[in-house]
């Protein structure tokens, strides 16, 4: 029998599911993908700790240029107690010292939506963090976590699991062996994309989590297996949710580094008093 958080998830991944059906007669793809997002953007907001706060917008690092094109990611979770950079509209520019991840929100998962799910994803493995710290206790994961959610897809995620190594071939993103070495996995982080979740159906995700369903037995006769795969009518919203709340409960002192982003800075008139 389930227990309180088991029964919880599952049935909430079965509302939100019932919830996308309103938006199915929607003749507009808009109209049909922004309040889904939002469906799981509240979903997010009344289960994650208060110090996380739930945004949209694009994310930068010191390095980044005015004007450049960036990805816009339709949901960030971000440590509220970071600064950000507010664009107007709803829309945000977050420091990627701040970022612990972002997901992806499709109604109707396919190759082509992945695809560019993992190119904005490689784009923001890309970015340079800038981060003092002082103590770290607990589980940290190695960079920020890219996700997609998706409200349908195949009917088996092993098909999900398929398109990964073409699209990385596609997009020119080198996937390394994972390390067999506990610690050396934990902190290996993905290149790309780190979790796909299909409600009703399962998820794939990437290996390198402290909480993942692997054993070590399932690992050593698979030891170049990379991604994990679960077909499940419930527990993928269950799995998303375990994820971000594993990358948070630690102890990190991490502090913003301010120092390169204003290293180019330039003052007219300069003095003592």
């Amino acid at each position: 029998m389930p227990n309180v958080l088991e029964a919880h998830m599952a049935n909430v991944e079965r509302t939100l599911v019932a919830q996308s059906e309103i938006q199915s007669v929607a003749g507009h793809s808009l109209h049909k993908g922004t309040p889904r997002e939002i469906f799981i953007r509240e979903f997010l907001q009344n289960h994650l700790p208060a110090n996380l706060a739930i945004g949209t917008g694009e994310i930068i690092d010191s390095e980044s240029i005015p004007g450049a094109p960036r990805n816009q990611f339709d949901i960030v979770v971000y440590r509220s107690s970071f600064p950000k950079l507010h664009l107007g509209g709803g829309i945000d520019a977050f420091l990627i010292e701040s970022v612990v991840a972002t997901i992806e929100v499709k109604s109707t998962l396919t190759q082509a939506e992945l695809e560019s799910a993992a190119k904005a994803a490689y784009a923001c493995k890309s970015l340079k963090p800038n981060i003092s710290r002082s103590i770290q206790t607990g589980f940290v994961a190695p960079a920020v976590l890219n996700y997609v959610v998706a409200y349908d897809g195949p009917a088996q995620m092993q098909t999900v699991a398929g398109w990964i190594p073409a699209i990385y071939r596609t997009l020119s993103i080198a996937s390394a062996a994972l390390p067999t070495d506990e610690g050396a996995r934990l902190g290996t982080p993905s290149p790309a994309i780190d979790g796909i979740f299909v409600l009703r159906k399962g998820g794939v995700y990437f290996d390198n989590t402290p909480i993942g369903l692997a054993t070590p037995e399932m690992r050593q006769q698979n030891p170049n297996a990379m991604w994990f795969v679960i077909d499940s009518s419930e527990g993928a919203l269950l799995l998303l949710f375990l994820f971000l709340q594993t990358a948070v409960s630690n102890l990190d002192s991490a502090f913003l580094n301010p120092i390169p982003y204003v290293a180019n800075a330039r003052f007219q008139s300069v003095s003592f008093v």
